[in-house]
């Protein structure tokens, strides 16, 4: 975190942190070390602002959104319409036509919440809008503006998208409530550079008794290109690399092949996860289970599951390990319960996702306070004991997890 800071694909700092994990990992003394190449976008946020011209002067807190095309070099300079809802900028389109639209929609969940993220630039292009805000997908704030990828519909114009801090977009609302017009001046110089090339990172401790028979489990080394990475992902990527070098360390060997992964380009792209199900496609049916921890190395709960009835069965039976540390509960979800193990859940693959308390987890992420002293060493431990019980035992058991059918 410190010495790589944040790791955006295709960045110099993300491959000279792989670099440096490959190399720990070898001396760490677990096997069949290697990176295995993956193609990923490369996007490069560039010098970027937003100034309030009316009613007052002030800087507002924004960061771009990943993916976003530049501003005009002299920048945009448009009157602001401020919506909370896609059905309200529906019911107001004829207002839209020519200014900077801002979604302030609060937070709910980020399931929820992250379309207007995601979406918000096409939803506002189509309208007649020349940029889009939002109110940073964010459960709390202290003038923190946060990132995120976002997508643009290709029957639209593409348009600049950034998002502002919470309190920017409640000041904006709030003008706008008491009938005060506002400009806006947005700068942006983003650019999209073709795909360059990074890779995931293994690290094994084989089978004793049928190694062509794995359990994964990872987190992502990429992140955003603000703070550390730290909470989102870097924490969760060295506690599932932390529990097998624990394995190692300890003399133990399980019947399967136990394998961290640590993937890249989660955040604005996946191919690293979908990389990683194409190389090893054919050993899909041999994967006896696949774990990811991303939601921050906060106190662990327990797990939430993907997979067969009878497979819940038996990771609860294993989760009443951890009662001791009061991460015992193993419930059932009805879709994978991480992004990067999701193209192996969508093969037949059973899935966990390491569930831990998120109260705090949406203060930091995509920000700038996503930094190493938001990581707890007590519940960084209690996350690797979590993943360390949890792989090993499934490692280890005779018969393994009962799954679904491959699709």
């Amino acid at each position: 975190m410190d010495t790589y800071g944040s790791r955006l694909s295709g960045s110099a700092a993300l491959e000279s942190a792989i670099d440096w994990v490959l190399e720990q990992m070898k001396s760490d003394g677990l096997e069949n070390v290697r990176g295995e190449r993956v193609m990923v976008p490369h996007w490069v946020r560039g010098a970027e602002s937003a100034q309030l011209v009316k009613p007052r002067k002030i800087r507002l807190a924004m960061l771009g959104l990943g993916g976003s095309v530049p501003t005009p070099t002299p920048g945009i300079t448009a009157p602001v319409l401020v919506v909370s809802s896609f059905e309200e900028l529906t019911a107001r389109a004829a207002d839209a036509k020519g200014k900077i639209v801002l979604f302030d929609a609060p937070f709910t969940t980020y399931r929820e919440t992250v379309h207007y993220r995601v979406e918000g630039a096409s939803a506002a292009a189509r309208v007649g809008a020349v940029a889009s805000l939002i109110r940073s997908v964010a459960s709390f704030s202290i003038h923190s503006p946060h990132t995120g990828v976002m997508h643009y519909d290709s029957t639209v114009a593409r348009i600049p998208a950034a998002a502002l801090s919470v309190e920017d977009a409640e000041m904006l609302h709030r003008f706008q409530n008491r009938g005060q017009p506002m400009v806006l001046t947005l700068h942006m110089s983003a650019r999209t550079f073709p795909d360059a090339a990074s890779r995931n990172v293994i690290g094994e401790i084989r089978g004793r008794e049928r190694p062509d028979e794995v359990v994964v489990l990872g987190g992502h080394i990429d992140s955003w290109d603000v703070g550390q990475g730290a909470v989102d992902d870097g924490g969760g990527a060295v506690a599932a690399w932390e529990a097998v070098r624990l394995m190692h360390q300890l003399g133990l060997r399980p019947r399967r092949t136990v394998r961290v992964v640590l993937w890249t380009n989660e955040e604005n792209g996946g191919r690293g996860a979908q990389a990683y199900r194409d190389a090893h496609s054919a050993e899909l049916p041999r994967h006896a289970l696949a774990i990811e921890s991303d939601n921050g190395t906060f106190s662990p709960n327990g797990f939430r599951f993907s997979g067969s009835e009878a497979g819940l069965a038996r990771a609860q039976q294993v989760g009443s390990l951890l009662s001791g540390i009061h991460a015992g509960s193993v419930t059932k979800e009805t879709q994978s319960p991480e992004a990067d193990i999701e193209p192996l859940v969508e093969r037949g693959v059973p899935g966990l996702g390491l569930d831990v308390d998120r109260t705090r987890y949406f203060w930091f992420h995509h920000s700038d306070g996503d930094t190493l002293d938001k990581v707890d060493p007590a519940e960084l431990a209690r996350c690797v004991a979590a993943l360390t019980v949890m792989a090993y035992v499934i490692a280890d058991l005779p018969d393994g997890l009962p799954r679904t059918a491959s699709r």
